[in-house]
């Protein structure tokens, strides 16, 4: 037997260090070639690593949430020969695992837990952990400090439901809380809870780690707004005769082309408008102090997913039609959601589009997508009445909220480019006008 480590690859494009952000396996675990082993994130892409051949785990080199470097050591196998590493090679430290037991192990008391194959985290002292209530009936209670096992989503559903997860049991490996552990202790808690009973006082905390996506949006709207002086531009479009417009293409092409959105239309005007000021079509490098501005209009289009916002790139908007363009940006919203997106499809723009409009709102102040200078933000649609020549008429309301980088773009040239999207949106023949 020998002793195989597996370093962290070069995932390619200069990339120095990478996010751990999901373990797949565990120490003890048997492994098969090509399985995945961790998954991994480097500025915006999410990579799985696999196991380049047979073998039982014996040592992680990290835990979640670590930044490692390319080339240092991710997991260590026990395998079949040789290996690549010298037998008394000691491990990289990290959140490691023991060998399996020996052949001999120590006695344990009937009552003592079994023995674990992971390492436990460090624990704060006792005076850091505030009291909680007691638990109920069928709960376990950990000690202080102890962090109790569970996925995220586990956690979230927790939160909702108001339960406090360390005395939840747990039946998964290692005590992992799973969902049917939840649902049984809910189940229990208010089976026992007497009727009338008000609610309670809760003295519980949770601390969340800013890791994986959460962490590199964090950094990037923090570089955002430390770096960009923004001002933001709002203005009320009257978009009544563009949402009859869209509801005759789909009555005439919907079963046929695919059902349009407002963003297609949308995007088509900014592409238009575009054309008369160039330099919101840009990317400005303020360490080169270099703005390059581009001819094609890499729309980005700002997608809310269980993980957090991303931003898929429709490529080349300026060269699609409204059909094509609202199919590649379902495609692109379906990938980035299901975390199937690509590096080269989350990277590149050079505008962004943000719409919160479908949770209402009336102004936002969006943040610019560094290092663009320009940013969108779609507001919702509502009927309100409004007085044209002399007659109180109801019409269809939308808010634009534009934000711009104030050093690229002068005010009057960021209301002017609004004000031009404006124009092809409220009489929307024009955007078949080239």
């Amino acid at each position: 037997m020998g002793i195989h480590v597996i370093k962290m690859p070069d995932i390619g494009e200069g990339i120095a260090e990478v996010e751990l952000v999901e373990w797949h396996v565990q120490p003890g675990d048997a492994v098969v070639e090509d399985q995945v082993l961790a998954d991994v994130m480097t500025d915006k892409a999410t990579v799985e690593i696999p196991a380049p051949v047979h073998g039982k785990v014996i040592s992680l080199g990290g835990q979640v949430g670590d930044v490692m470097g390319v080339g240092t050591e991710l997991i260590r196998l026990e395998v079949e020969g040789p290996g690549n590493v010298a037998a008394g090679a000691p491990p990289v430290t990290g959140r490691a695992a023991q060998a399996p037991a020996p052949a001999t192990p120590t006695p344990q008391p009937a009552a003592a837990a079994p023995p674990s194959d992971v390492a436990p985290e460090p624990r704060p002292s006792a005076a850091a952990v505030k009291p909680a209530p007691a638990p109920t009936a069928g709960s376990v209670r950990r000690a202080p400090g102890e962090k109790p096992i569970a996925s995220p989503a586990v956690r979230r559903r927790a939160w909702d439901l108001g339960v406090e997860l360390r005395f939840v049991p747990g039946s998964g490996d290692a005590g992992r809380i799973r969902h049917e552990d939840l649902d049984a202790y809910v189940a229990g808690r208010t089976s026992a809870r007497p009727a009338g009973t008000h609610a309670v006082e809760r003295h519980d905390e949770e601390q969340v780690p800013v890791i994986g996506l959460r962490r590199r949006i964090a950094q990037k709207m923090q570089e955002a707004k430390r770096r960009i002086p923004h001002f933001t531009y709002v203005e009320e479009i009257d978009v009544t005769e563009l949402e009859a417009l869209r509801a005759r293409l789909n009555d005439r092409h919907g079963e046929v082309r695919g059902r349009l959105t407002l963003l297609p239309l949308l995007g088509r005007a900014i592409v238009q408008a575009l054309r008369g000021f160039p330099q919101i079509n840009a990317r400005f490098d303020d360490d080169a102090g270099v703005v390059t501005r581009y001819g094609a209009v890499h729309l980005g289009i700002a997608t809310q997913t269980d993980g957090g916002l991303m931003v898929p790139v429709l490529r080349h908007a300026e060269a699609r039609d409204l059909w094509s363009a609202a199919a590649e940006i379902r495609r692109l919203a379906d990938a980035a959601r299901a975390g199937r997106a690509s590096r080269d499809e989350l990277t590149g723009s050079t505008i962004t589009i943000t719409s919160l409009g479908a949770l209402g709102g009336i102004v936002t102040t969006p943040v610019i997508n560094y290092p663009e200078v320009a940013i969108v933000g779609v507001g919702r649609i509502v009927e309100r009445p409004v007085i044209r020549g002399g007659h109180v008429v109801a019409r269809q309301l939308m808010n634009l909220s534009s934000s711009f980088d104030h050093r690229v773009v002068d005010g009057a040239d960021g209301a002017h480019f609004v004000q031009a999207v404006r124009t092809l949106l409220e009489c929307p023949a024009m955007l078949f006008v080239e």
